[in-house]
């Protein structure tokens, strides 16, 4: 593991790389309405149907909400090309709740037998819900990547599914792997102060995430945004300070790593987790306040590779961007000459950059 201390200007080019997002996109087309979805017979072998999807890892059992949040556009598949949890299991009645995080493009949410369907949008914050009342198997895409793997699945009820199954939630399978502290984290008891935890957002795939050191939360610039990310393991998490709220540091309790205490915006501290396990932190100074975080760590096994995450660019700055997976838009029909001009005029900048 290394980590190291810096003081850097913020980074980035997202307007353009937005812009490739949807120039990888034109053309795609998708139509369907809500309407009272009916359980797929032919639909109950869940690990064929996630053949090809990386994020896939069983069922997740959110069985006993009356809500359920899937979020539209996780990093899986080469890039924010997934829907996480991918599968999950509910009872009947229950309203499921598609999210959008405006990463990777346009995404939509269409039932493979067109019983239910989202438009095709890319707006972050977005939302498309359907109550599931039935008792059934739910198979769904999104309609531009569902060659890429960006594929979902409600299992309803007590129902034979054929795939692996999952007795915890996403967020609390994570919390029990292995490494990281010597005991598992309860995460709901460790940010249980924390007004800005919901839950651990999922950054697997690339190879350097942003955490922001000062951000809004707990009753000022006292927070870590996100809260809680989930990482493939050889991930670098850098930590970028905003300059409010005073000093800040970014502590683990065992001393895993430790960064200085800083009030200067633009400061960035790193480490790069080479063991899975679950690794709690703090600020020292505003640790009673809520100011904690965490980062879970999946192996590669479990979350996909992340070497090739902003690699054309070679630039720190560009890898927690989403959305922009290379190889993976490559791998499509969706790349052509039009937007291999784009990249080529990108690394020329970049390059220019440096």
């Amino acid at each position: 593991m290394t980590t190291s201390d810096t003081t850097n200007p913020t980074l980035g080019r997202r307007s353009v790389l937005r812009l490739l997002g949807c120039a990888a996109l034109s053309g795609a087309a998708v139509t369907g309405s809500a309407s009272t979805a009916s359980a797929q017979a032919d639909g109950a072998d869940l690990d064929a149907w996630f053949e090809n999807t990386s994020n896939y890892d069983g069922v997740v059992d959110k069985t006993g909400a009356s809500e359920v949040t899937v979020t539209v556009g996780s990093q899986a598949n080469g890039g924010a090309f997934g829907f996480s949890p991918p599968a999950i299991q509910v009872d009947p009645g229950t309203k499921v709740v598609w999210k959008w995080t405006g990463e990777g493009g346009v995404h939509d949410v269409t039932a493979d037998d067109d019983s239910f369907g989202s438009e095709l949008v890319g707006d972050a914050g977005h939302t498309f819900e359907h109550t599931f009342d039935a008792e059934g198997v739910y198979k769904y895409i999104c309609t531009p990547h569902t060659s890429m793997g960006m594929r979902g699945a409600v299992v309803v009820g007590d129902v034979e599914t054929g795939g692996a199954a999952e007795s915890t939630s996403s967020e609390s399978n994570a919390e029990t792997e292995s490494g990281g502290s010597e005991s598992a984290t309860d995460l709901d008891t460790w940010f249980e102060n924390t007004s800005n935890y919901d839950g651990v957002a999922d950054k697997t795939g690339l190879a350097r995430v942003e955490v922001t050191v000062g951000s809004e939360a707990n009753g000022g610039a006292f927070g870590f945004g996100p809260a809680a990310i989930r990482v493939t393991e050889g991930t670098t998490v850098v930590w970028r300070w905003t300059g409010g709220g005073g000093s800040h540091n970014v502590v683990h309790p065992d001393g895993v790593f430790e960064s200085k205490l800083v009030g200067d915006g633009g400061h960035t501290f790193e480490h790069t987790f080479d063991e899975t396990g679950t690794f709690p932190y703090v600020c020292v100074p505003h640790e009673s306040m809520g100011m904690k975080g965490a980062v879970v760590v999946a192996s590669e096994d479990e979350a996909g590779s992340n070497a090739e995450i902003a690699e054309p660019f070679d630039d720190p700055g560009m890898a927690d961007i989403g959305g922009i997976a290379l190889a993976g838009i490559f791998g499509t029909a969706m790349a052509t000459p039009a937007l291999y001009g784009v990249v080529s005029w990108l690394k020329e900048q970049a390059s220019a950059d440096e």
